[in-house]
């Protein structure tokens, strides 16, 4: 995790040293002669994972206020006492880490954490913070409330999951069936009211024609996710042949994507396991009957879930890496 202090004292400079030795990140000095807390604040909510603020809770509350936008993108934020008696996360408690994190840096300074979530305090499931242990994105985080309030209540909620979940049930949690519909759903194909949770396990394989614009493999992405109700948001990579490791139009949309891209030889594809749509015509091209699938494949070490679907200029299909969701957090 990639932490930001900010102290306003020497004490609490002294304080922010210790806790950046074991959970390493920039380390500033706010107040006078020191860097303007407008500016810190704003850089620091674009580019890092966390911010920890050694002062008073007021001041880290007014700087991050006109930021915060979203529990799904915001970072964690957490307030220590430039004595370190206590340590308070302020903000994206679940998602963002800042629970854990606050209870770490605890234990460092001898802190008290202060965790204030409902789910923490009453014990119950916390459908958020369970989605992030299993590195899933929460496709709608406005539906988190549902779910959680439904537990705080006492009452059942309802799962459905593509994955055979492991370990035991949390209390009230309980599979979907024909007399309940699911309230949270572990999936690739988000299709319902659920709140969906999508595991980022999966490479899109590429195959495209030689000078194809990312304007283009973009649109055409796009249009294969809402073909086959598929939630982008579960790639993690993308992967193609080597005869793809410079065309500028791929390198293009994966940069922008934040995808990894991994090439791979014809006689390399060859090898991948599996049963896959053959085409003479990408044959006599590249030396091997399909790349997209293939390429898939081999970048995910897992199974096919979408075979090759084929657009001007552009073919694209899935593979999932092995994936085991685990009821302990």
């Amino acid at each position: 995790m990639n932490c930001a202090y900010i102290a306003f004292t020497e004490t609490g400079l002294k304080l922010a040293e210790k806790l950046a030795f074991s959970h390493l990140g920039s380390i500033s000095r706010g107040g006078k002669n020191g860097v303007k807390l407008s500016e810190w604040t704003a850089e620091n909510f674009q580019k890092s994972d966390a911010l920890i603020f050694i002062g008073a809770i007021g001041i880290a509350v007014r700087a991050i206020a006109p930021h915060c936008k979203s529990k799904a993108t915001d970072p964690a934020v957490i307030v220590l006492d430039e004595r370190g008696r206590f340590a308070i996360p302020v903000l994206s408690g679940h998602l963002g880490g800042a629970n854990d994190l606050a209870k770490k840096l605890a234990s460092i300074c001898d802190a008290v954490p202060v965790i204030t979530t409902a789910t923490d305090i009453e014990g119950v499931f916390a459908v958020d913070e369970w989605a992030k242990a299993q590195n899933c994105h929460v496709l709608e985080p406005e539906r988190i409330k549902t779910v959680s309030s439904t537990l705080l209540a006492g009452k059942a909620v309802y799962y459905d999951s593509q994955w055979k979940i492991t370990g035991t049930q949390p209390e009230n949690v309980f599979p979907a069936d024909e007399n309940h519909r699911a309230d949270f759903s572990v999936t690739l194909h988000p299709q319902s009211d659920a709140l969906h949770l999508v595991p980022k396990i999966c490479v899109l394989g590429v195959g495209c024609k030689r000078g194809t614009s990312a304007e283009h493999i973009e649109a055409t992405f796009k249009q294969f996710c809402k073909e086959t109700d598929f939630a982008p948001q579960s790639i993690c990579a993308c992967a193609s042949i080597d005869l793809k490791r410079g065309e500028p139009g791929l390198l293009e949309f994966c940069e922008k994507h934040d995808f990894e891209i991994s090439f791979y030889t014809a006689e390399e594809l060859k090898k991948a396991s599996g049963e896959f749509i053959s085409s003479s015509f990408v044959q006599q091209i590249t030396g091997v009957d399909n790349v997209c699938a293939r390429a898939a494949v081999l970048a995910s070490g897992g199974e096919l879930v979408i075979e090759k679907h084929i657009y001007s200029g552009v073919t694209f299909a899935v593979a999932a890496k092995p994936f085991t969701p685990d009821w302990s957090v």
